[in-house]
Parts: structure tokens; sequence; C-alpha cells
């Protein structure tokens, strides 16, 4: 099956974006794809910040994006803009990072009002890095994502079932196995 990385934008140690790729990570293991996570935030901030392509940390994030056949991309929207943290680390990738790639997009936000910022302000990135195909996104809010005191996470049953059919749709874009999986919020 597909190897599959997965790239949280989010600056957040308690991330809400974070735990929803997580969440979904899972779906598309049981998908049989093999699903590599990445939390920006783990990235040393002076190399991101100093656009240090040589340090190791940046090196092997880059490695992670050449040895992937997809990538989901998630971030919490600011201002109606994908996250500045996700930004440095696609601006230190090679302009085609993306090539050949299949890409989910996919955000989270506090209000109806930044739905349009995959469209809008993310997808042309993701285009202009070549991004062989690029599949229908989707943002959830963030009252959809509960944490609870144990860490488990719940989505409301609106969004885990269209984020169930959009990840499933980025799977067998992929190449991956039509499954019979029930949306889990």
């Amino acid at each position: 099956m597909a190897r599959i990385l997965s790239v949280s934008g989010s600056p957040s140690a308690t991330s809400r974006t974070a735990r929803l790729l997580r969440h979904l990570d899972r779906r598309l293991t049981a998908h049989g794809h093999e699903v590599v996570a990445l939390d920006a935030r783990a990235l040393p901030a002076g190399a991101l910040l100093g656009a240090d392509v040589t340090h190791p940390a940046i090196t092997e994030a880059t490695a992670l994006f050449d040895r992937a056949d997809g990538v989901v991309i998630g971030t919490p929207v600011y201002k109606a803009a994908y996250s500045g943290l996700l930004k440095s680390l696609l601006d230190l990738l090679p302009q085609y990072a993306l090539a050949g790639k299949t890409v989910l997009p996919l955000a989270t936000g506090g209000t109806t009002a930044h739905v349009l910022a995959i469209d809008y302000a993310l997808r042309p990135v993701l285009s202009s890095m070549g991004a062989a195909h690029i599949v229908p996104g989707w943002f959830t809010l963030d009252e959809d994502i509960t944490v609870g005191d144990d860490g488990a996470l719940s989505v409301a049953p609106r969004s885990a079932e269209a984020l169930a059919q959009v990840t499933d749709r980025f799977s067998l874009a992929l190449g991956g196995r039509p499954a019979l999986l029930a949306a889990t919020g």
C-alpha cells in the first residue's frame, strides 16, 4: 500500500488539529497504508525561521516528503490562512516537493467564515509545489472536536462522517483497499 506523510502545521502543544490528524492516521492505517506523522512544531524553530535547509531535522523532514506517496496536510486557520508554522516548513521544501503526490488538505478553525482557507490559501501553494492530485479537503470546526480528560478525541457525528468520506477518497486515490469502516467520532 501507499506511504503517507501526515503533517500537522499547528504550533500548539495541545493542538486539536494534530489530534484530529492522528485520529485520521488510524483510519488510513486500517485501509492498509503506512502512515508517518510529522508535527511541524517539533522541528527546531531556529532552523525553520533561519531557513536552514542543511539542518539535520529539516533534511529528514524533506526526506519524509520525498519518500511519501501521499501527504495529508492539516492546519489550524488563523486570520483566514494556514498557519505561519506550516508556511515556514513548506517554504524550506524543494519547489516541487509534492510532485507526483496525492494530497489531502485539512483545516480546523473557530468559525465557518474560514472554510474557504483550504481552497483559496492552501490549495494554490500545494498546487505550485507540484501535487499531482489534490483531493477535496475538509474544514472542521473547533467545536466539533472534543478532547476528554483522558486525552481521547471525539468528533461530532456531522464532522466525523464528512472526515471519513474525504479520508476514504484520499485512500482510494492512493490505491487503498475499500474498507467498510464506520465513521468514528
